[in-house]
């Protein structure tokens, strides 16, 4: 009984050896084809670099859209559980959270990250 297990267990395992080994040599390209590595695939040459770094703007702009985005995510249980709490430990806890969210929000516009015009 435990040696035809232990044989079916070789069997199996050897034969997935086999099929991972095969897909691993028809799956290797030969050719390297120059559209293929290029960033761009759509047949010619780009006019300019696909690595220029992109404004930081951007960047922070998406960093304050998920801060205030979990923000929300954040509230909306604190006022669904106000029936099943403490209102003081409720009503502390949503002022803090808030508290710390307005003061995020006024470091940035105070850092001149909300200023589009510059």
């Amino acid at each position: 009984m435990i040696l035809s297990i232990l044989t079916m267990s070789l069997i199996i395992m050897a034969l997935s050896m086999v099929v991972m080994l095969l897909a691993s040599i028809l799956s290797k390209k030969t050719l390297v084809d120059r559209e293929k590595s290029s960033p761009f695939e759509c047949g010619f040459d780009p006019k300019s670099s696909s690595r220029l770094p992109f404004s930081l703007r951007f960047f922070l702009i998406t960093i304050i859209f998920l801060i205030f985005d979990v923000e929300i995510a954040l509230i909306l249980p604190i006022i669904c559980i106000i029936k099943f709490s403490n209102l003081f430990m409720w009503t502390t806890t949503s002022i803090i959270f808030i508290l710390i969210l307005l003061i995020g929000l006024y470091h940035e516009w105070n850092q001149g990250m909300l200023n589009w015009s510059n």
